[in-house]
């Protein structure tokens, strides 16, 4: 076999991260920078200097350049104004650095204005060619987009797809069994590995407060290519925990310190956009688990409560139960997206035990496997929780008047008089119930055995004209919860009374 050099392996685009939402969208760079190359500087390294502004956030450099045919090879690095920030050689021809993420081969950190270079590396030219280059530079101004490990989605089209909002590595208190048997911090690779294993299609690894997570994660993702990472961190206070999902930058989580209080974090949250969820609420706190129970000590604007983790660690029974934390909001007309997380600590626990990665399992229905697809269907309620941890198990409700058409999270006009026609599509749930809530009590009328491995059931609810929420679930004979639905808002218009 012949060893072609490492500089000859094809460009990889934006190998490991997303090129920015503001960069796709700019199609002129800030700047171009132009130079040549000849024969005589072969073995050498040349510098293209340009200046960074104050108040970037992210740069995203393309090169090209002539004389590929003549075996012309340009490798290429940066320096900031201060310091080394990577080299890719000849493998790539587009990156980004930020703040808080960069392509591999570069190290994120600080923007620093002044006069930053990059370094062209000349491996070969020969003697009499001239190559020209040019470089592209696009600047990002703006904090806090919603950041994607991956420069395209990872499955097209709209589907139910499945993964696990919730779980620690090394990065924060994750730990497991090193080879030798001793307990050691857990790798991320080995959450990834497990996930991949368990067959999600979407995983947030959100170590406690921290962003280090990130640079794995974007080094990971090339090569698990049909498991989506969503950018996450478990926002850990004094008074309660939440997960943040969506951007990758600093977000201050020191409530009553340099944040007066938890009011002011769930603004911070919405002014970035970010999906910022309340994580296991009803949990003990103090001594027995250090600020993991819900208690601000001041009222937060429930117009900001969107998201809540009803279901932690696959347990839906007991006082610590987050369901009836979740249901509060429902009760007082607000319309908040129900989702569940494993709180995974050890990649290596067994599938279907508690706390194992996919248990519960959060399906969320989006119009691809994509970072904003995802976040756009929580957004949307557009979600159900499968208890079971299984692979298939389905609960798609919708329900019609008028013409109109309603899915779990959306809201449906209901006029006095008028027959709501619901449709229940269940999978592998033979021989259990599809039970409904209406404004949290049982609505025994709707209720029907599921007979069939794959069945659709109708059912008719005569409308009253006013508001109320609407939610399916499926349970055992027993009454256990298997799946566990967002409610259709009826004669709903806002997000509260």
């Amino acid at each position: 076999m012949i060893k072609l050099p490492i500089h000859t392996f094809l460009p990889l685009f934006c190998l490991g991260l997303i090129c920015s939402p503001s960069f796709q969208a700019q199609t002129k760079p800030d700047i171009t920078l132009r130079g040549t190359v000849t024969g005589s500087q072969n073995h050498s390294y040349v510098e293209a200097p340009f200046t960074v502004p104050e108040g970037i956030v992210s740069i995203t450099v393309t090169f090209r350049y002539t004389g590929r045919d003549q075996r012309t090879t340009l490798d290429l690095g940066l320096f900031d104004s201060e310091r080394f920030r990577g080299w890719s050689g000849g493998n790539k021809d587009q990156f980004t650095i930020s703040v808080s993420i960069a392509t591999p081969s570069y190290l994120p950190g600080p923007l620093s204005a002044g006069q930053w270079k990059l370094i062209i590396g000349v491996p070969n030219i020969r003697e009499n060619v001239t190559s020209h280059y040019e470089a592209d530079i696009f600047f990002t101004r703006r904090a806090h987009e919603t950041t994607s490990f991956a420069d395209a989605p990872l499955r097209e089209g709209p589907a139910w797809y499945r993964g696990d909002l919730h779980m620690h590595t090394a990065h924060s208190d994750g730990s497991c069994q090193s080879q030798g048997g001793k307990k050691v911090p857990c790798p991320v690779f080995l959450t990834a590995e497990a996930a991949s294993a368990r067959g999600l299609d979407f995983i947030a690894v959100t170590d406690h407060n921290t962003t280090s997570h990130y640079d794995a994660l974007r080094e990971l993702q090339p090569y698990f290519d049909k498991l989506l990472f969503i950018p996450g961190r478990e926002i850990t206070t004094f008074w309660g925990h939440a997960n943040l999902f969506g951007p990758t930058d600093f977000v201050d989580f020191r409530v009553g310190t340099t944040l007066p209080s938890m009011q002011v974090l769930f603004e911070q949250a919405q002014q970035v956009h970010a999906i910022l969820s309340i994580n296991h609420p009803n949990a003990p706190t103090g001594e027995v688990c250090m600020g993991c129970g819900w208690t601000p000590k001041e009222p937060i604007d429930s117009h900001l409560i969107t998201t809540i983790e009803a279901v932690n660690g696959g347990d839906e029974e007991g006082q610590y139960a987050g369901v009836s934390f979740w249901e509060k909001y429902l009760n007082q007309g607000y319309r908040v997206t129900a989702i569940g997380g494993s709180d995974n600590h050890n990649a290596l626990l067994p599938a279907g035990t508690k706390n194992a990665i996919g248990s519960p399992t959060t399906v969320i229905y989006a119009d691809n496997l994509s970072v904003a697809s995802i976040l756009d269907g929580i957004r949307k309620s557009h979600v159900f929780i499968d208890l079971s941890a299984s692979r298939d198990r389905l609960l798609n409700v919708s329900a019609e008047d008028g013409g109109r058409k309603s899915l779990m999270g959306d809201a449906l006009a209901t006029p006095s008089g008028s027959t709501i026609k619901i449709s229940a599509h269940v999978i592998d749930c033979a021989g259990y119930k599809l039970r409904f809530l209406l404004d949290g009590q049982s609505a025994d009328a709707l209720d029907r055995s599921i007979t069939q491995s794959d069945q659709t059931i109708a059912l008719t609810l005569p409308a009253d004209g006013k508001k109320h929420w609407l939610r399916p679930d499926v349970i055992t004979p027993e009454g256990k919860l298997v799946l566990l639905g967002n409610p259709i808002y009826l004669n709903h218009t806002e997000n509260q009374e």
